[in-house]
């Protein structure tokens, strides 16, 4: 399996600020699917660079974001994976944000969103290490079986 971790930060892409969500995120993967060929990167909050990003794993089974989901006036992840995606998933950011609910009110401003081209999923995460943690809560389970449905193996 090859899943691909893109923070979208503009501090963490300047320099100012350490890229704390996507370490996390690598981590709880690993943990999560053993052996999988997990890539990570990091870009600013930028709708080109985003796209840019997602479209360099194309080819990854999953590519899941953290960062840029919020309502702040940069936040366009959710608008960048949207327009990436042929396919929308909603089940899956609807179940990231009921399972976040539980641990904080402040997950209601989560635009996330989760799609998929082609046979790659791509989930949006908030950028924080506690939400990455929960969304992992939600996806590790689900890794292995969305993999084999996407690409029409029996499942």
């Amino acid at each position: 399996m090859v899943i691909a971790v893109v923070t979208v930060s503009d501090r963490a892409a300047a320099g100012v600020y350490e890229d704390r969500s996507g370490p996390e995120l690598e981590r709880l993967l690993r943990e999560a699917a053993p052996g999988a060929d997990i890539r990570r990167e990091l870009v600013p909050d930028e709708r080109h660079r985003i796209l840019e990003a997602l479209e360099r794993h194309v080819d990854a089974d999953w590519i899941v974001t953290t960062g840029g989901t919020g309502p702040a006036p940069r936040d366009v992840t959710p608008e960048a994976t949207a327009a990436f995606c042929d396919r929308e998933l909603p089940g899956i950011a609807e179940a990231i944000r009921a399972k976040s609910l539980l641990e904080t009110p402040n997950a209601v401003f989560s635009r996330g969103y989760s799609g998929l081209r082609g046979a790659t999923y791509v989930v949006n995460l908030p950028g924080s290490t506690a939400a990455v943690r929960t969304g992992i809560e939600v996806l590790g389970p689900i890794l292995e079986h969305g993999r084999k449905m996407a690409r029409g193996e029996p499942h």
